[in-house]
């Protein structure tokens, strides 16, 4: 059994949580998307403040719900990259002098681990190796997970991301923010096949930096911006919103579940889990699920509570990795940018 609260502060939700191994005892989520909505995305001097206002009443209110006292904690763990660096700071500070006071180990956690070890919450026998789609608002990648902290990049966006790309054409059809749950929302009374839109597909040169599995979203969200340009001037009446956003998430949901498949395939990998906030797709969920279960291939998705950011899966991560013997070092900095490939730098202190 191994108890630890951890912090997750990497962008605009401020999340505490403690999880036992794999069991979730208390989960808080304070978002910040009503703050950032009239911004249209998230401000990260704004986000900092508010992680400020909100750490010490989400670490009450996440103890309360576990019903424990600090004695049977046994690590304290947070996000300390990638993100928004101030916003990684609140947080980070937060589980550095919570370890102090304590008399605890402190571990930090690579963000993206977080939304790989998601689907460890709701599926208890989940081990590796699994290849991991992950898609969010500032990340779509294929990662492939060998063991706890061992990753092979396999393919990842060449320009915007997923998530990105769902808030982009929320904006310009005028729909509001956070753009995926709303083009979700409307493409379920939308005819997915109503525009053609432009997949994405790219040839790059093999090499540093290149992988097979590369995707892109810029030159299709240039495709819905030209669409509806090319509607508006052919006619007065209001836009086909719903057929728009139906066929843009078809073809993001086309996208991600080919290069997801044939790369378990080529990879020679049996389960696929989905992690990141684009993870509670519907269209993505079900074509996912349909496309994989054809090959032989099993999928995994988090519950939709663990798809945007929380603490919970930050949580899991750090449980594995404490048990492991890792721990971080109190100097450690927060980092804006890091590859979920060098994670173990992330324990310089080294095993017990």
């Amino acid at each position: 059994m191994t108890i630890v609260l951890a912090i997750e502060t990497s962008c605009d939700e401020t999340a505490v949580a403690i999880v036992n191994n794999r069991k979730v005892l208390g989960n808080v989520v304070a978002s910040q998307i009503e703050i950032h909505r009239e911004f249209g995305g998230v401000v990260p001097e704004v986000a900092s403040r508010q992680h400020l206002e909100s750490i010490n009443s989400c670490i009450a209110e996440a103890l309360g719900q576990a019903g424990l006292g600090w004695d049977r904690i046994e690590a304290i763990a947070a996000t300390c990259a990638p993100g928004l660096v101030g916003a990684l700071f609140v947080g980070v500070s937060a589980a550095k002098t919570l370890a102090m006071v304590h008399n605890k180990p402190f571990v930090g956690v690579h963000h993206l681990e977080g939304h790989i070890y998601a689907s460890y919450l709701s599926q208890p026998d989940l081990e590796p190796p699994f290849l991991c789609l992950l898609v969010s608002g500032g990340h779509t990648s294929l990662i492939e997970v060998r063991s706890c902290g061992d990753y092979e990049l396999l393919g990842q966006t060449r320009d915007d991301a997923a998530g990105e790309a769902f808030d982009k054409v929320a904006r310009l059809l005028g729909v509001g923010y956070p753009g995926g749950a709303v083009i979700d929302r409307l493409a379920k009374s939308g005819d997915p096949k109503a525009f053609p839109l432009p997949e994405g597909k790219i040839s790059l040169p093999n090499g540093a930096g290149y992988h097979p599995y590369d995707c892109s979203f810029s030159g299709l969200k240039t495709a819905v911006l030209r669409l509806v340009q090319k509607l508006t001037a052919a006619s007065d009446e209001p836009l086909p919103v719903a057929d728009i956003a139906a066929s843009f998430q078809y073809t993001v949901a086309k996208a991600l579940t080919k290069r997801a498949v044939r790369c378990a395939q080529d990879r020679g990998l049996s389960t696929i889990v989905v992690g990141g906030g684009v993870a509670a797709n519907s269209g993505l969920r079900e074509m996912l699920s349909t496309t994989a279960a054809a090959a032989g291939i099993a999928v995994h998705f988090p519950p939709l509570k663990f798809c945007t950011d929380n603490a919970a899966m930050i949580a899991c991560a750090a449980t594995e990795h404490f048990a492991r013997g890792d721990r971080s070092a109190f100097e450690m900095p927060v980092h804006s940018r890091m590859p979920i490939t060098e994670v173990s730098e992330l324990y310089a202190v080294g095993r017990d």
